[in-house]
């Protein structure tokens, strides 16, 4: 207790430290509900907007403001399908799977023709579900690349072709030729495809934790300072009920020592 100011200093320069962590983390937290509202908004948007031809959209590279536009595109499909692993919708494990399409004009684009459902104690399958012959009417959702790690993104052989991650430009490396830029994620198919097949949907339209998140670090920086202060009023509390005690006992030893002088007179 003999230098109380200098723990203070180092309490506060560590509670304005941690407050403005908390701070920044809050405003990120913001900023994220920011971004989940525009993009709830491009959904709702790009829902009641009218089903556009494949080549409106797939001309240039595919951006987040892209996504979840509904097109539409007639070709063949190729016999070089990948599997998607890791997936899953509405909780439940599974996998999706990719096939490119080739239009009359020679463009190709990969087409997710869904998800499907893998049982928790069943592996995945080493026959894939084969694409409709012939030509086909695809009406999708327009979807960005996924980006991650190049062993997620690059097909991987073992038993099958199997990715983690949607990536054109990789998918188009292993094809060998040209891809579009981003996917298709497919609503409904003319000739339909097998009854496996779920469609992926866009996200839920909710604003999801951010909200709550961003309270609880603001919370926390004003709870920080709280404390800050209760200790430094209780350091400044103690110290003076010890000055106090240590008067007192001052007081007590002055007087017992006029006492004993007085007797020895």
């Amino acid at each position: 207790m003999r230098r109380p100011w200098l723990r203070w200093a180092l309490l506060t320069v560590f509670v304005i430290a941690l407050a403005i962590t908390f701070v920044n983390l809050g405003r990120w937290q913001l900023d994220r509900l920011d971004q989940r509202r525009d993009r709830n908004a491009v959904v709702v948007e790009h829902e009641n907007a009218p089903v556009l031809p494949f080549g409106e959209v797939f001309h240039r590279p595919i951006t987040e403001a892209d996504q979840w536009q509904r097109v539409e595109v007639t070709g063949t499909y190729s016999d070089e399908q990948v599997q998607v692993r890791y997936r899953s919708q509405d909780g439940d494990p599974g996998w999706e799977l990719v096939t490119p399409l080739t239009t009359a004009d020679g463009t190709t684009v990969l087409i997710d023709r869904g998800f499907v459902l893998r049982p928790r104690n069943e592996d995945f399958p080493s026959v894939l579900p084969a694409p409709p012959a012939g030509e086909v009417n695809v009406v999708g959702y327009v979807r960005r690349d996924e980006q991650g790690s190049v062993e997620a993104i690059t097909p991987t052989q073992d038993t099958r072709d199997t990715v983690r991650l949607i990536n054109s430009t990789a998918i188009g490396g292993w094809l060998g030729r040209d891809v579009v830029n981003g996917y298709i994620g497919l609503i409904s198919s003319d000739p339909p495809q097998g009854d496996e097949f779920q469609v992926v949907p866009p996200p839920p339209q909710d604003e999801g934790p951010h909200l709550s998140y961003a309270l609880q670090w603001f919370a926390f920086t004003a709870i920080a300072g709280f404390g800050l202060l209760v200790l430094i009023r209780n350091d400044v509390r103690d110290r003076r009920r010890m000055q106090a005690r240590a008067a007192a006992q001052g007081a007590g030893q002055s007087t017992g020592s006029t006492r004993g002088t007085m007797r020895e007179d």
